[in-house]
């Protein structure tokens, strides 16, 4: 996706959000708990859903599963098995037998992505409580520093019950939106470190590109 500038009234009314947000006392103790409880998570298996929906209305919908311990995490998505073991990511593209190994990246855009989802608000946001039904309660998150983002909000969705995440929704700079809803969520199961490696002798013939 291409970063567009925003026009002058989005980065207006964004600043205006952004300074009577980043204190919200209902927003932080929403978000403080929410923290603690996937903090108390050892591991943290997934499936979910991500909606594209262009600026024209238009959407592509994508399934895949995630599952994390602590910084490493393993990444399935159609085409794609994505692992990290907390310090090199290795991208396998199914289709080519190929895998492209590259260092992981702790900052900018690449951080807002499945394996990120649980813990989005934790750094680098300020907030704002929007509201709450007999399920959900919403919360929007601004970047600190836009200019390193593709998105200008991300809209979060809470479980009151489960207090964990349900959905984010994130609005992006060039009018279209990525929505990510979490559809089974299963926590603390035992999985080994190695799950978390890409095994070239587990697939034979794989070209390896290292782009470190």
């Amino acid at each position: 996706m291409v970063i567009k500038k925003w026009s002058v009234a989005v980065l207006l009314v964004v600043s205006f959000l952004n300074s009577n947000s980043q204190t919200d006392p209902q927003a932080k103790k929403i978000l403080d708990e929410l923290s603690a409880k996937t903090k108390a998570y050892t591991t943290i298996k997934a499936e979910f859903s991500f909606v594209n929906e262009k600026k024209d209305k238009s959407k592509d919908t994508q399934n895949g599963k995630i599952t994390t311990k602590g910084t490493k995490y393993k990444l399935e998505i159609p085409g794609h098995e994505i692992y990290c073991d907390g310090k090199i990511v290795w991208d396998f593209i199914k289709d080519a037998n190929e895998v492209q190994v590259k260092d992981m990246e702790t900052g900018g855009d690449d951080a807002v992505n499945p394996s990120t989802i649980f813990t989005i608000y934790e750094k680098g946001y300020k907030y704002k409580f929007e509201g709450e039904d007999a399920l959900m309660q919403t919360i929007s998150l601004f970047p600190e520093n836009p200019d390193k983002k593709k998105f200008h909000t991300a809209k979060l969705y809470v479980d009151k019950t489960k207090k964990q995440i349900s959905s984010v929704k994130m609005m992006m700079k060039d009018g279209s939106s990525q929505t990510y809803t979490i559809k089974t969520f299963e926590p603390n199961t035992a999985i080994p470190d190695t799950y978390f490696t890409f095994n070239t002798k587990a697939h034979p013939g794989v070209s390896v590109e290292d782009l470190r």
